[in-house]
């Protein structure tokens, strides 16, 4: 089993890839009564083309199939899985993004059992028709309550300008009419390809002795039979490198009080899917932090004009195939709002915000919630988890903090912050709610 010790953290890390492929990792955290579990594929909403394990033609499935396998993996013949970690005192869930699957438990004892559980329901799919038609039923319930939420709308409005043509501007959950057209076959074709152990990891961390819970967990998966691993081939459709794909900016009318307004970035130049990469978003992260944190002179001067408040946030998110950035907020003047953000990106360059003091401060206040959240068993397991850059990880994050300069951000600044990568889309009131 390999060890990674991490001195700034003071963190042990234990590793061990699995002959099936699957690849373990586990943090002990002494002191903690409570251990966090969580398995994931390498498998999202965005995979919706590819060609599944056996077969030699790519294949388009309906939108929204890898959070309705999620939902469906629950349901077994013999019941509720919720039930079965209920009755061994675990809290579970499970969650879809664009680009991953992930089941989790957490609980103070019978670790065991329930990490035998969540291996055991992940790799035993189980799906009829009848019960496929009864969760179409439950999805599309959830699906209409998104459609009323008004900040979903804000965001994959400003997702949609920014791609057009990338399955990333389909909603997680797919549509109606999309997931209506899902079936067993669908959904079993999916497991098939993307639920390979090559194809998963399992984070474990918590209360817990490293070589007596990896024996657990290999003689789990020794007991099972598994195909070949086979490659995973996806594809997705071509984006203009130029951004001339890119809708500049669109307005719809909901039934709010006041309007919204969010301002997007994409990302024109793709990021590696290394420590390379995680330097990048973390130097754009501190770059919105220098241009848009509630310390900033932006942020004050803004806040002063009334075209923010507290409403305000902006966010990065940057995986495999794509990144983006977008700024938002509540306003009576969408149009206001988007025109100032728009200005202090393009004049970023020079703004005063931009200097090696206010640097100082920001990359000292990352840190410090870095090492805040290092506490939070759920923040480890699901960010790791989550890892688009290779070897490279959170723990990595410390060191990667310190040695960024302001040399480094100005150049991120200049790859990503680009006009004709920007977009807009407003949130106006309809009249009814005016009145």
């Amino acid at each position: 089993m390999e060890t990674t010790h991490y001195a700034t953290l003071d963190e042990t890390l234990y590793r061990q890839t699995l002959a099936n492929g699957l690849q373990v990792t586990m943090l002990p955290k002494a002191g903690y009564h409570k251990t966090y579990a969580v398995l994931t594929t390498n498998y999202g909403s965005i995979d919706n083309y590819f060609i599944p394990n056996g077969e030699s033609e790519f294949t388009a499935v309906p939108a929204g199939i890898a959070h309705f396998l999620e939902h469906k993996m629950f349901a077994k013949k013999a019941g509720d899985i919720f039930e079965v970690f209920s009755h061994n005192g675990a809290n579970a869930n499970a969650f879809t993004s664009f680009t991953r699957t992930s089941y989790l438990f957490s609980a103070t004892d019978n670790i065991k059992t329930n990490l035998m559980t969540l291996l055991d329901f992940v790799q035993e799919p189980y799906f009829t028709e009848a019960s496929v038609n009864k969760e179409k039923g439950i999805i599309g319930q959830e699906i209409e309550m998104y459609e009323d939420d008004p900040n979903w709308r804000l965001f994959f409005g400003i997702i949609e300008n920014l791609y057009p043509k990338h399955p990333l501007h389909d909603d997680i959950a797919g549509t109606i009419d999309s997931i209506a057209k899902i079936t067993p076959e669908q959904l079993y074709a999916a497991y098939r390809t993307f639920y390979q152990p090559s194809n998963m990891n399992l984070f474990v961390v918590g209360n817990i002795e490293p070589i007596t819970t990896l024996a657990w967990i290999e003689a789990n998966q020794n007991a099972k039979t598994f195909p070949p691993a086979t490659p995973i081939q996806r594809q997705f459709p071509e984006e203009a490198s130029d951004g001339h794909d890119i809708i500049p900016y669109r307005v719809t009318e909901l039934p709010v009080k006041r309007g919204k307004s969010i301002v997007g970035i994409k990302g024109l130049i793709p990021a590696t899917q290394d420590r390379a990469g995680l330097k990048y978003r973390t130097e754009l992260n501190l770059l919105f932090d220098l241009l848009f944190g509630d310390s900033s002179q932006n942020y004050l001067k803004l806040y002063d004009q009334g075209i923010v408040d507290d409403s305000f946030g902006y966010e990065l998110d940057l995986a495999r195939t794509y990144h983006f950035a977008t700024l938002s907020g509540d306003t009576a003047k969408p149009q206001e709002f988007s025109d100032a953000m728009i200005s202090l990106l393009e004049k970023a360059d020079s703004n005063p915000d931009l200097n090696e003091q206010r640097l100082a401060l920001v990359k000292k206040e990352a840190l410090g919630r870095l090492l805040q959240s290092m506490n939070a068993l759920e923040y480890i397991a699901n960010t790791y988890s989550g890892n688009d850059f290779g070897d490279a990880s959170l723990f990595d994050l410390v060191n990667i903090v310190d040695e960024i300069t302001l040399s480094d951000i100005q150049a991120a600044l200049r790859q990503f912050v680009r006009s004709e990568a920007l977009s807009v889309f407003h949130i106006e009131p309809t009249a009814a709610a005016q009145s």
